[in-house]
């Protein structure tokens, strides 16, 4: 009997036609189709109204915009007024005080973790103005250590460089006023033995102007 079931259902299965077959799987990709169609249409453009709403926005900042530039340029042009207006002797370089720059007595190796060895060198740089005061000048200074007694190519065991914005959080005004720079050179000296000499660059930003002086340091 169950033979007989087998094969009738075989043959029922081969006299389907083809079309019976695609029939369904076309439905469903139908079904699929329409299905992404209405994906896409629930996601509708940007409507005129609310282009017209960016606009506005786009617009409006623009203006404050217009208007910060206008402020800062009445700004400036009230300021070249007054920079116009001055005596000549207090223009250009003698409305600015820097002079030279001085390396402090202070300056030298130091042993900061007390282990023995000498891994820092710390140096006291002052700027100093046409009356002989210690002022906060703005730049950048190059700091090179040397141990002159050395071969040229030898000679040179570090240089730093420190930016206006580094600069300024070196200043110190307490018991003696000057920037405190501090560099590691546990890498660059073993035995501090023998006199090094310190080399300051200094870099004046509002004159353009070059300041050097360096220094020799002895152990101690």
């Amino acid at each position: 009997m169950r033979t007989q079931n087998t094969e009738y259902r075989m043959q029922k299965l081969e006299n389907r036609s083809p079309f019976s077959v695609l029939c369904p799987l076309f439905s469903v990709l139908c079904l699929l189709f329409f299905n992404a169609g209405c994906e896409n249409v629930s996601k509708p453009e940007m409507s005129l109204a609310e282009q017209v709403d960016k606009l506005k926005q786009e617009k409006t900042q623009l203006k404050k915009q217009i208007e910060q530039v206008k402020s800062e340029n009445e700004e400036l042009r009230d300021q070249v007024q007054v920079l116009s207006s001055l005596p000549e002797q207090v223009k250009g370089e003698n409305l600015y005080r820097l002079q030279r720059i001085k390396i402090s007595g202070y300056t030298n190796l130091y042993d900061k973790d007390k282990d023995g060895k000498k891994e820092k060198l710390i140096v006291y740089l002052q700027a100093i103005d046409q009356d002989g005061d210690i002022i906060k000048a703005t730049g950048d200074v190059d700091v090179q250590l040397w141990d002159l007694s050395k071969e040229k190519e030898q000679a040179l065991l570090g240089q730093w460089h420190v930016k206006p914005e580094q600069l300024k959080t070196l200043w110190f005004a307490a018991l003696m006023t000057h920037y405190k720079l501090m560099f590691d050179v546990a890498d660059k000296i073993d035995k501090f033995e023998e006199p090094l000499t310190v080399k300051v660059t200094f870099t004046d930003y509002l004159t353009g102007k070059v300041f050097k002086e360096q220094k020799v340091i002895e152990p101690r």
